[in-house]
């Protein structure tokens, strides 16, 4: 039996409207480069992959000026409307070069941040497991849940024992994480993240606690935030 084989997808088809920005977050500045540019740079540097796949919109005009447009490392493949389709169409995209048993791993487009050790220590972590994982970290802050109506009052306080943040990237076999994406949007199941297909699916990923400064960027205030988590290196 071979060993499996890594490749990452990065999709980057989203349009950010929390941002308010021109241009979709993943393509905003951060360092000189594109948020985009830094997330992938990031990850290529820390681990070797077989392939990396990154999912962009039809009409995406801001990928041919990035640096990863230029890296023989990294594909485009078309996007799609949601994440799970963009994911999909990568992992379709993959089809005769992917073993089943492969490994991918999905990280989000707007996450820079990512520490090596973490990721390190998920693919050490999931390298024999039957199915896989993500890495998340523990709910420190207190919960409150407010009621139904929008008024933003508090229902209830919620215990936050046994609750984490799902980060990524996540780490899934190729053939099963393929599946499970296919069949949630087939039956219009609601898929937030690459785990939620494989729970729904019937399984149970492994959870490696990762750190708490992953940051994914989804509001102005993040990218000064992000500037800072990378200047401490």
């Amino acid at each position: 039996m071979t060993d499996p084989k890594f490749w990452l997808v990065v999709p980057a088809a989203g349009v950010g409207r929390r941002m308010g920005a021109d241009c979709p977050k993943q393509y905003l500045p951060l360092n000189g480069h594109t948020v985009l540019d830094v997330t992938l740079s990031r990850l290529l540097s820390q681990a070797t992959f077989d392939g990396c796949m990154v999912p962009i919109s039809a009409d995406d005009t801001w990928w041919a000026h990035t640096d990863a447009a230029r890296d023989a490392r990294i594909t485009p493949c078309a996007g799609g409307r949601e994440r799970a389709d963009s994911v999909l169409s990568a992992l379709n995209a993959l089809d005769g070069r992917a073993a089943p048993d492969d490994w991918v791993l999905v990280h989000d487009a707007a996450r820079p941040c990512l520490h090596g050790d973490d990721l390190s220590r998920l693919m050490a972590n999931l390298r024999d497991h039957p199915v896989g994982g993500l890495l998340a970290a523990p709910v420190a802050d207190t919960l409150k849940q407010s009621g139904p109506d929008g008024v933003p009052e508090v229902l209830a306080t919620v215990d936050r024992s046994g609750l984490w943040r799902a980060l990524t990237p996540q780490m899934f076999r190729y053939r099963l994480l393929r599946r499970a994406l296919a069949d949630a949007l087939a039956t219009g199941n609601l898929i937030t993240d690459e785990a939620s297909a494989i729970e729904q699916a019937g399984y149970r990923p492994l959870l490696v606690e990762g750190r708490p400064d992953n940051l994914k960027i989804t509001v102005p205030s993040d990218l000064a935030l992000a500037r800072f988590i990378l200047s401490q290196g």
